[in-house]
């Protein structure tokens, strides 16, 4: 591909996080916000709907929060990454109990994926991230351009 087939996005210093977790996980998420509490204060928090609560009633953080991910909250988190308005996700999620909002958390998932986004779905990667020199640092990273990408296949179909 040549270089118009990709744009550059540029993360601020002040980041866009994402912060969700599946009922099992939602006290190991709030434990771990709790820990980091001096860093996540810096930036701008969303969430799913129940995590989002419990996180601003018991750590103090102001975070948005979206519909429960049952309710589609994960798909407007998603939109918000296809919008360029989410920067990282933190999702710590539960790989041992079947959940009945799947093909949306996959979805999520992917959509991270292709814009490029950085997701923990582990404490470990999260710890790694959020203690990281770029989270209080610009991050410029190219993705495909796919506006050009839609109007190339438009033209050859």
């Amino acid at each position: 591909m040549i270089q118009e087939d990709f744009i550059t996005l540029t993360l601020e210093k002040q980041k866009n996080i994402a912060l969700i977790a599946h009922d099992n996980e939602k006290h190991s998420l709030i434990e771990w916000c709790k820990e980091h509490k001096d860093i996540l204060c810096q930036h701008t928090l969303c969430g799913t709907g129940t995590t989002a609560r419990m996180i601003t009633d018991q750590t103090g953080l102001s975070v948005k929060g979206y519909n429960s991910g049952p309710l589609g909250g994960d798909q407007q988190i998603g939109a918000k990454i296809v919008e360029g308005r989410i920067d990282l996700v933190i999702f710590f999620s539960d790989p041992l109990t079947a959940q009945p909002h799947d093909p949306d958390v996959k979805a999520l998932l992917r959509i991270a994926q292709v814009y490029d986004i950085p997701i923990a779905n582990t404490r470990a990667t999260a710890d790694f991230i959020i203690t990281s020199p770029l989270m209080g640092a610009t991050y410029e990273h190219q993705v495909i351009n796919f506006n050009k990408n839609v109007a190339d296949r438009a033209n050859t179909l």
